[in-house]
């Protein structure tokens, strides 16, 4: 196994043009796992390590830039304001150890159904520029996965950056795990309020093939919250449409039994979770104040 070690952007894109299966590693926190017990014996590691522009972030008016190695520990301490979501579910990643080496790049590099910061994108609406030595491109985060461990790069490509959406309104993060702490998710569900545009959007992870969009909830939640006036009126959020809001939600998942849960209990969690994530962010805004619908202090990540 050979070890390249780019000291610029312009080399890593060099050598993965000239090692296309090389394999990208930044954090480690997965690669290296699969290494370790040999799942995966590449012949080239591409470190990116020494990278700077990686590791850093810009905030713009709408959208914040985050380089694709920026820890998830930075992202809780700086972003929590312009991210909550993502900060909400950054708090729910492994162990203080891994928070500080991971990064949503790698997150979004092995396109795990079950990797958390997937659904707060999806949520939030994020868009992933990948490059190569043939040029730059955005990627909407919801046509980047497609498949199990599977993504939309070439083979020449790299992630160099997401750009997501800075909260307008509420924002939540949900997961069920067999334990509190150090765990992969059973399933995940993100919900972002957009009041700028009226609109609702959802992220459900660990219960399909890919991370998605419950679309079909989304819709129906914003033609009821416009036809009723409640983005005006500051109404209080009605059963009868968060029961239906959360049947949707369920009904978009396509999850498998496996050794965490099964499907059946899958989708009863991502219901759960759909109802109650809704009723927080909905009473958020009616109060007129916190982006995240909750603390984004440590552990301050809901559970459903």
């Amino acid at each position: 196994m050979e070890f390249l070690r780019p000291a610029s952007w312009e080399e890593a894109l060099a050598a993965k043009a000239e090692h296309p299966t090389a394999v990208p590693i930044a954090g480690g926190t997965d690669v290296m796992v699969e290494i370790n017990f040999d799942r995966r014996r590449p012949d080239h590691l591409l470190d990116l390590g020494r990278i700077a522009e990686l590791h850093t972030w810009e905030t713009g008016a709408r959208t914040v830039r985050l380089g694709a190695s920026v820890p998830y520990a930075r992202i809780i301490e700086r972003l929590r304001a312009e991210l909550p979501g993502l900060a909400l579910a950054a708090h729910t990643v492994g162990s203080p150890q891994i928070r500080n080496r991971g990064s949503v790049g790698g997150n979004l590099g092995a396109a795990s159904p079950a990797g958390d910061a997937h659904p707060a994108l999806l949520a939030a609406g994020a868009e992933v520029e990948v490059a190569s030595v043939r040029g730059s491109r955005l990627i909407p985060v919801e046509e980047f996965y497609t498949g199990v461990k599977r993504n939309a790069l070439a083979d020449d490509e790299l992630i160099r950056a997401v750009h997501i959406r800075k909260a307008a309104g509420p924002q939540q993060f949900s997961k069920v795990g067999t334990r509190n702490a150090m765990v992969i998710a059973v399933c995940a569900f993100a919900i972002a309020l957009h009041p700028d545009t009226r609109t609702v959007r959802t992220g459900i992870g660990s219960a399909a093939p890919t991370p998605v969009r419950a679309r079909a909830a989304e819709d129906f939640l914003n033609a009821a919250l416009a036809e009723g006036g409640f983005w005006d009126g500051g109404r209080t959020m009605t059963p009868s449409i968060a029961r239906r809001f959360a049947e949707l939600c369920a009904a978009a998942c396509d999850p498998i039994d496996d050794v965490r849960g099964s499907a059946a209990y899958r989708r009863h969690a991502v219901s759960v979770m759909a109802r109650r994530t809704l009723g927080w962010t909905w009473e958020a805004l009616r109060a007129g104040g916190d982006t995240t619908g909750g603390d984004t202090t440590e552990g301050g990540a809901r559970c459903a």
